[in-house]
């Protein structure tokens, strides 16, 4: 299991911050119907229970924005993924299906509220990520976005460098099709363990059931 160390600074800016890491050896497939069906069903439930300004107010999102404006970065400006993705359905924007493992990571954040990160654990390297802040001139190509400007904002980082944020994961540790062993995480930056627990279940059954998922092992940190 990988090894996660919380930087002073970075609990300077989020002291409540509490993470689930997920790893397993997985498929990556093309999603199938019944993972569709279960985000469909997660988007309904969406449009019934929130409008574009109470999603704020979702637990997860509001912390994480309070995060990024504690370490100094315009929430507004580079917003959440968890709040991106549930913008576009409250929108009524069409999602796109990507992979298994890459809408799995969307079905678990959009219920949960939490930033989720799906990363291919082989291109990790090294057997250790910090979560810091992230440095001016920092270099960082978000998946979908190119360069993205990660300074003052949330940041994991391996031997190598910048891997994942909550706005965007790196592209240098994206899953794709060759991907056998994925890292979920789930970020809590409001501490609620029983709601992270609830997430980290929800996110081991779906990568059983749909990613042939085998080891799983997790832990809180």
């Amino acid at each position: 299991m990988i090894d996660v160390a919380i930087s002073p600074e970075l609990r300077c800016a989020a002291p409540h911050y509490r993470g689930a890491f997920i790893e397993a050896q997985v498929e990556n497939m093309p999603t199938s119907p019944e993972l569709w069906q279960e985000i469909s069903t997660i988007c309904d439930w969406l449009r019934e229970e929130y409008d574009t300004t109470s999603l704020k107010e979702r637990p997860g999102i509001r912390a994480t924005r309070a995060a990024y404006r504690a370490a100094g970065k315009d929430p507004s400006r580079y917003r959440p993924a968890c709040e991106q993705l549930c913008r576009r359905v409250l929108q009524g924007k069409a999602l796109y299906s990507i992979s298994t493992l890459v809408d799995v990571g969307n079905a678990i954040s959009m219920r949960s509220g939490y930033m989720v990160g799906v990363l291919d654990r082989d291109k990790i390297v090294g057997n250790r990520l910090s979560l810091g802040i992230g440095r001016p001139e920092e270099a960082y190509e978000g998946i979908g976005r190119g360069p993205l400007n990660i300074a003052f904002m949330p940041v994991f980082r391996d031997e190598v460098g910048a891997v994942a944020t909550p706005t965007s994961d790196h592209v240098r540790t994206q899953c794709g099709p060759d991907t056998k062993h994925v890292l979920v995480i789930i970020n809590g930056y409001d501490g609620n363990e029983a709601s992270l627990h609830d997430a980290a279940d929800y996110a081991r059954g779906l990568l059983e059931r749909f990613a042939q998922a085998q080891d799983v092992v997790w832990q809180m940190v």
